[in-house]
């Protein structure tokens, strides 16, 4: 997927008949195909990115489906879908801000955030649906927001070794990376 964003990154500046500068591989430590900081601190960065997206879409999710009285499934799929939409959203804000034609940064988007976003909503649903009664819980119950804040936090926990992983490997956010000043 690597190759492929550099390709659209050059495609894009070829459209637009012009360079940004600091969207190469200029940033300290990264040259030309090296791989990007795979450090701990740079992980946590990453996860705490897709969780305010995650966050944002399964507590927009969980609510909008919990006040419309919708079963939970019905909830669930929405938190999710939410979820997704919101990671994605936050990232593509980032990289069309640098510049970056909106087709190429939904490609970046999707390398970046799709493998972060299905483990943190994997985690953070599963214990949702394992926590008896959380499903059941209205608005108004400590249970509801308890467990959700608990589950996120569970997600991130065990989304940041995943996207060290990532980036280590100059994939996730790594790809993003780049586009940053």
């Amino acid at each position: 997927m690597r190759h492929d964003t550099h390709e659209a990154h050059a495609h894009e500046r070829e459209q637009h008949g012009h360079e940004h500068p600091g969207h190469e591989h200029e940033h300290p430590g990264h040259e030309h195909g090296a791989a990007p900081d795979g450090s701990w601190a740079t992980a946590v960065r990453a996860t705490l990115h897709c969780l305010t997206g995650c966050a944002i879409g399964e507590v927009l999710g969980m609510v909008v489906g919990t006040a419309l009285g919708w079963g939970n499934t019905a909830t669930l799929v929405l938190a999710v879908a939410l979820a997704f939409f919101f990671g994605y959203a936050l990232t593509l804000r980032g990289v069309l801000k640098a510049g970056v034609g909106p087709r190429a940064a939904v490609r970046v988007a999707l390398a970046a955030d799709t493998l972060s976003i299905a483990v943190m909503e994997l985690v953070d649903n599963g214990v949702i649906v394992l926590w008896p009664g959380a499903m059941d819980a209205g608005l108004g119950d400590a249970l509801f927001w308890g467990a959700l804040v608990i589950a996120l936090a569970v997600a991130f926990v065990l989304t940041t070794p995943v996207n060290k992983w990532m980036i280590g490997r100059g994939r996730g956010h790594a790809v993003v990376h780049r586009y940053h000043h």
